[in-house]
């Protein structure tokens, strides 16, 4: 057996192993119900045993478990503090303890998508990899840029070189086949995050994140709808083939660390450049930055963000849609009744449901309270609290959600939009994110 076939058998084998656990600890639960322990005690214990072995194998693992690992990670604010501990360390093993693919494997990879003559485009290729993503890794390499007159030497540009993984398409598609058995088992542990559409979303985007010449095409869009802006940095694009992807080498704080060791004032204003990057995009490139983890992110010296992925985007040719600034705007304003005829319109609440419009206007108002104030701060107390509000089974809020709908075509905003302010409450991250809307957001600036 060779080496790839090897190792996605036993990513095979952990994953299908984490269902047996789970319903292991299921059974043992029910045995401690008989005996008389409290429910909650129980429900508690199995959830902390589910998410330690989730997040231990998801920490072995590359292709679509790494993938899944970093698009959840945005949710750990809103897990219980016992459980996020575990979590950030095994999604930090996602990034730091993958093995890296073999330099001769490295090599043959270049040659084969750049040229036998790789080598005479670069000053210098550091051999190992400077970071592990999910379906490929990072080295770092200076890169001769043409001369501008002849017989002058060659300008020299650090660059960021990603290599995919032989093999990685294959692994994806296994790993999240399997990953799609264990919706059940997230659930136990957050109920509030549905993991179906999450795993679906993944699947039908494989093909466009497996294709590095098309994320060179969309982050070439980027870098021009940024170029020379003062708050957003993106690198252009020096070179691109199907598997590899030479990029302007970007230096700068990851945002990872502004969250766990920066002060209250840089993690203030990486929340407000994450936020004018998520709502300004759409208008200024037609893009919506689709994959909001930490990792995607650094704090450059002069203060700017840098984005450095590009390979999950949602195309919003005629930028954010409308509605959702008007019908935000009409929640903030108390038009209860001109809220629910909206998400009727959209596809939110069914033709034949006659919903009450204050108990939706109350459902909604808390979701909204970051923008309808002058200044809010985003808090992980916040988000738990939010969560546990949605998804009590006894909470009204919980059985009027079942009542409502999520069109397809608002499946990815909504994703990205959850994921940035998971992002925003890991910062803990305070601003004026009113304001942000007004300048961004169609129709959410009020009419003067």
């Amino acid at each position: 057996m060779t080496d790839i076939p090897r190792r996605a058998a036993s990513r095979t084998a952990k994953l299908a192993a984490l269902p047996l656990g789970f319903a292991g600890r299921a059974a043992l639960g029910l045995g401690k119900r008989a005996v008389g322990i409290a429910s909650d005690v129980i429900s508690a214990d199995i959830q902390q045993r589910t998410a330690e072995q989730i997040f231990s194998v998801l920490g072995q693992l590359k292709g679509g478990a790494m993938k899944f690992g970093q698009a959840l990670s945005v949710f750990e604010a809103a897990l219980p503090e016992e459980m996020a501990g575990p979590y950030r360390q095994a999604l930090t093993k996602l990034q730091e303890a993958a093995p890296p693919m073999p330099v001769a494997n490295v090599h043959k990879a270049l040659a084969e998508q750049l040229g036998p003559d790789w080598r005479d485009r670069f000053a210098e290729f550091d051999d190992g990899p400077a970071a592990a993503a999910s379906i490929g890794q990072v080295h770092r390499a200076v890169w001769k840029l043409p001369p501008a007159r002849r017989n002058a030497k060659p300008k020299l540009l650090p660059v960021a070189v990603k290599v995919q993984y032989p093999g990685a398409g294959d692994a994806l598609i296994a790993d999240l086949k399997q990953l799609s058995r264990l919706a059940g088992m997230f659930k136990i542990i957050q109920p509030g995050i549905d993991v179906k559409p999450l795993l679906a979303e993944l699947r039908e985007r494989i093909t466009e994140e497996l294709d590095y010449e098309m994320e060179a095409e969309t982050q070439r869009a980027f870098a021009e709808a940024y170029r020379d802006d003062p708050e957003i940095f993106v690198p252009r694009v020096v070179a691109s083939a199907p598997r590899v992807l030479v990029t302007e080498w970007v230096d700068g704080t990851p945002l990872a660390e502004v969250i766990t060791g920066g002060s209250p004032a840089e993690r203030d204003e990486a929340g407000r450049l994450m936020a004018v990057l998520h709502f300004s995009a759409p208008g200024r490139a037609g893009l919506l930055h689709a994959d909001p983890h930490p990792g995607n992110f650094r704090i450059l010296p002069d203060g700017r963000l840098g984005v450095i992925d590009f390979g999950a985007v949602a195309r919003l040719p005629e930028g954010h849609p409308e509605p959702i600034g008007r019908l935000v705007r009409l929640a903030l304003d108390g038009q209860a009744q001109a809220v629910v005829d909206g998400l009727r319109d959209e596809g939110f609440v069914k033709a034949t449901d006659d919903l009450d419009a204050q108990a939706l206007l109350d459902f909604l108002l808390p979701m909204i309270e970051p923008v309808g104030a002058e200044r809010f701060r985003f808090t992980r107390s916040w988000l738990r609290s939010e969560a546990t509000r949605l998804t009590n089974p006894r909470g009204p809020a919980y059985q009027l959600s079942r009542r409502l709908n999520l069109p397809p075509s608002y499946l990815l905003i909504h994703r990205v939009t959850l994921g940035s302010i998971g992002v925003l409450c890991q910062l803990e991250a305070e601003a004026s994110y009113r304001e942000i809307l007004e300048e961004w957001l169609p129709g959410f600036a009020p009419i003067a």
